[in-house]
This record gives structure tokens, sequence and C-alpha cells, in this order.
């Protein structure tokens, strides 16, 4: 059966998170978007896992359920610690297949640091240890290192992070079959480091609000349980997964390097002309996600590993709305024409994936079908985020905007 998951989001008790993050939303706006199985994040907090344990019921596969929408237990843990003389700072993913594995996983990691004070816990724990304990509570677990570049909290990163997984996670290195790629990297660009090959790349919204579920995700055809997604991912089986489904990566916080409130963004080439220095303020730039994987890759662009699992960039659908008609994604008027597309296409992803031109164009106003179309095509202009600040994507052309209005 082919369905799509988001597994990774935030609820309510995560800090800078809309309050409309609890169970209700979360199903209506995942059936909306097209989504099957979506994560139900934050399960450290116990507050949150209180609210899941009288919501959802066990279906017995290692998946929850609440009003027909499939739950997958996962919780973002961060930590923040010294290793070999450097401080570290890391996210990652934990997915269990139970709540007694997780009331398991909350026991020891209270012991450990506060898990009260938000949804995504911050703990004085390294990464190989984090896994130990999950581990060692339940095989089944998954832990999955989180937006793997992103400059401050990730693997990769440039401020924080390592230039090896094996320097992360030791001896529990072979445990880790899975990376999350974030919203500033695709997987073409992962593809340029042959050491992430064995890996199976999985995109997610890290969504703060319900209307944002669903921006990145993944699509498998099997069956719909805990143990037989963790099995595709595990054997990276293309015949199971799909594609994934992924932001523009230049639209991502943290593409290019810079300084945002010096109003710098840099291509790597100018940040090394400027020696990583902010012509502006004379401080450190924000190295970003594509002048990372330089530094790191083995391989040119463009190259792509025989086993490599396929992806589809897009366009949230009330951004291309907001570009078709000229207006700001939080006006009523998009809110207007995407509840009557919706009504007209079921969900989402009918309209941005499924859809077919023809049926795009009979059934959707003339500039939103070309807009779904030329996105579908990668024709889009994108200025690149940088230091924290997502990048703004064109769909049309200054002159074909005034064209339009001249009509």
């Amino acid at each position: 059966m082919e369905f799509i998951a988001d597994l990774h989001v935030h609820s309510k008790y995560s800090r800078a998170t809309s309050k409309s993050m609890d169970v209700e939303n979360l199903a209506f706006w995942a059936k909306r978007k097209g989504i099957s199985v979506l994560g139900t994040g934050d399960f450290t907090h116990p507050l949150w896992i209180k609210e899941l344990k009288s919501k959802l019921e066990e279906e017995g596969n290692g998946l929850l359920n609440y009003s027909g929408m499939h739950f997958i237990l996962t919780a973002e843990v961060s930590g923040i610690y010294s290793k070999n003389g450097r401080v570290y700072r890391i996210h990652n993913l934990i997915f269990a297949p139970s709540f007694k594995s997780v009331d398991k996983i909350n026991k020891a990691l209270a012991g450990i640091g506060n898990i009260s004070s938000d949804g995504r816990p911050i703990l004085g724990l390294d990464a190989a240890k984090l896994a130990r304990i999950v581990f060692d509570i339940d095989e089944n677990c998954v832990i999955v290192p989180a937006h793997i570049w992103t400059p401050w909290f990730s693997l990769f990163g440039s401020k924080s992070g390592f230039d090896a997984l094996e320097d992360c996670f030791e001896e529990q290195s072979k445990n880790i079959f899975c990376l999350e790629t974030g919203l500033s990297s695709d997987p073409a660009m992962n593809w340029r480091l042959s050491r992430l090959d064995r890996f199976s790349l999985i995109s997610n919204s890290d969504s703060h609000s319900p209307q944002k579920i669903g921006r990145e995700a993944n699509v498998f055809d099997c069956e719909i349980s805990y143990f037989e997604i963790m099995d595709v991912l595990k054997k990276k089986d293309k015949k199971r997964f799909l594609y994934t489904i992924e932001f523009f990566p230049e639209e991502g916080k943290y593409h290019f390097d810079g300084h945002r409130n010096c109003k710098v963004s840099f291509f790597p080439e100018e940040t090394k002309a400027h020696r990583g220095i902010c012509p502006v303020c004379n401080h450190a730039l924000t190295v970003g996600v594509m002048n990372r994987v330089d530094e790191l890759a083995d391989r040119p662009q463009g190259f792509v590993p025989d086993n490599a699992i396929p992806f589809k960039n897009l366009i949230p659908l009330d951004e291309i709305i907001a570009e078709s008609k000229g207006v700001s994604k939080a006006s009523k008027a998009v809110s207007r024409e995407y509840l009557k597309i919706i009504s007209e296409f079921q969900t989402e992803f009918d309209v941005l994936i499924k859809a077919d031109e023809n049926y795009l164009r009979s059934n959707l106003p003339a500039e939103i079908a070309q807009a779904v179309i030329m996105v579908r095509q990668g024709k889009v202009k994108i200025d690149p985020g940088f230091d924290g600040q997502y990048g703004t994507i064109k769909i049309f052309s200054q002159k074909e905007k005034k064209d339009k209005k001249n009509k």
C-alpha cells in the first residue's frame, strides 16, 4: 500500500510551537495534507505523553491510532556535551514501538536531566550514550540523527558537529541506519558523500504548526506498521521506499553562508575569499549547509549512487497560491482558495503530486495550475536562505507578474 509519512513534528509543549499542535489538529491537518502516518513528537514530555495515552489507541503493530490517523511515537532530544575537548550540540530523533518502551526511556532520561522543561529536552548527554540507553531498553527502537547539516545543532553542523558519524556514535554506529537530511539539504547533496551510501535518507517537516505538516515527507509502498517501516529503512529497500518529498533546499534557513543581521549572504567561494569573516561586522560568518557539504564531500555535484532513493522538490500549496495571487500566504484570500482547492482535490498532495496536468488545468485557476506544473518541473527562482532566514522562492518572473496584471 502506497502512503505518505511525516515522522518528525513537535507538540504544543515545544518551545516556539503553536498551541494548536495537539492530537486533534495534528490528525486533522495530516489528513488534509494527504499523510497517513505522522510522528507524535515530544514523547519525553510528561504532559504530552499523558495526553497521547489518553487519546491514542495502540494498534498492536507498533503504531497508534486516532480517528483513522496512524501515529508513531517519536521524540527529539538535544544533546549538548563535551567530547575530546570540544563542545558538541547534536539533535537526535527517537522512534519507539510502544508506550511501554517510551515509559522506560523517559524514566532513564529523567534521571539525567529535566525532561519537563521543553518538548525537545536539552540534556548533557553524549549521543553514543543516548543510543546505548535507548537500544538497551528496546532493540526495536530507532535513533535517527536529525537535520544532519544544520550549523548549530546537528551531526555534521559547521558550528557544533562531527566530521564522521563514527566519531559521534562510536560502537553504536552499526545500529544507526537512517539520517534526516533537513530542510536546507536534499538527497542529491548527501549523495556527494560516499560514506553516507549505506544510510536511508529521510525527510520530515520538523513542523511547529499544523499547517506546515508534510512540507517534507516520505513515500512508502508497504504495510502500514512500525516494524515494516523500520525494516524498509534498515534495508534501504527501493521497492518499498519510493521517494522523499523535499523543500527546494535553497529555501531552508541555512543553505548559504552569511550574517542575517548584517544582510550578508555568500556562496562558499565568497566565504573563502573573505576568510570566513563578515565584511560588515568583522565577526565569523555562519557557515551554511552548502559549504559544509562541499567541505566533507568526496564526489562531484550530480553524482547519483546506485542505491539512491529518488526525491521530488515541491513547494507547499499555500505558498503557490500566494505567489500566484501576488499576496502574503497569511492572507484570507489564500486561505479561501486553499480550502476551495482541497474540497475539489481531497488532499494537498493530490494537487502537488498525483493529479495529471490536464486535470489541474481543468480544475484550478489558470495561474495556480501553471504554478503547480512549473514547480513540478523545477522552474523556480530562489534567493537562498542563510543564518536562520528562510530563502524566498519566486515561480513567476517580474515580467510574467506584470503581464498578468495587465490582462
